[in-house]
C-alpha cells in the first residue's frame, strides 16, 4: 500500500471501534490491539462522538444499529473531523440501501457480523484501485427479491399498506413475506 493510497496509516494506526455488544467490542478490541492498532472503543453514539472530539481516529470500524442511534451518525462525524480516515460498518442487519448510504457517507466497506478481525484488518487497509473478489457465495434471488422489498418497506415508513401499494404486491402476502426470515 503507498502512502497516497492511506495518507495517515502508515504513521498512525489509530482506530476508534463502535459496538454496543460489548463482548463483540472487547474481543475485536484485543485482535485489533494484537495487530498494531492503537483501539479507542465506545458502546454508543455518544460514546463515539465524544471519541472523536478529543483525539479523530485514522481508522474507525462502527457497528450499524446502536441503542442510541444509528452508526451514520459517527461516519458522518468522523470525516467532518479527519476527511482522510477510513471507516468500516458492520451490521447483523444488511440491507442493500443502508450499505449504499454508508458508502455515501464515507465508509470505505460495509460487513456482515460476525466478521472476524482479519476481514475488518483487510477492509481497513485495502487500497482504493484494489477490487475484491467475487463472492464465494452470492445472493440467491430470493434474497435479491427480499432485500428489494426490505428497502421499499424503510422507504415507506415501515407503512405496510402503502409498502404494498408500491409493490403493487397483496398486503396481506406482503405481510407474510416481512414475516418470514431472510432467505439465504
Amino acid at each position: 500500500m503507498s502512502e497516497a493510497t492511506l495518507p495517515e496509516a502508515e504513521s498512525e494506526r489509530s482506530v476508534l471501534l463502535v459496538d454496543d455488544d460489548r463482548s463483540f467490542l472487547q474481543r475485536l478490541a484485543r485482535a485489533l490491539e494484537a495487530r498494531g492498532f492503537a483501539v479507542s472503543a465506545a458502546e454508543s453514539v455518544a460514546e463515539g462522538l465524544a471519541c472523536l472530539e478529543s483525539a479523530p481516529p485514522a481508522f474507525a470500524v462502527v457497528d450499524m444499529r446502536l441503542g442510541d442511534g444509528t452508526g451514520l451518525d459517527v461516519i458522518s462525524a468522523l470525516k467532518r473531523h479527519r476527511p482522510g480516515a477510513r471507516a468500516v460498518v458492520l451490521t447483523g442487519y444488511g440491507n442493500i440501501a443502508t450499505a449504499v448510504t454508508a458508502v455515501k457517507l464515507g465508509a470505505v466497506d460495509y460487513l456482515a457480523k460476525p466478521a472476524d478481525a482479519d476481514d475488518v484488518v483487510a477492509a481497513l487497509m485495502a487500497s482504493g484501485d484494489h477490487k475484491p473478489s467475487p463472492p464465494e457465495n452470492p445472493m440467491s434471488a430470493d434474497r435479491v427479491r427480499w432485500e428489494h422489498i426490505q428497502r421499499i418497506y424503510e422507504l415507506c415508513g415501515r407503512n405496510v399498506s402503502e409498502t404494498a401499494r408500491r409493490l403493487s404486491m397483496h398486503r396481506r402476502t406482503l405481510q407474510r413475506i416481512l414475516a418470514k426470515r431472510a432467505p439465504r
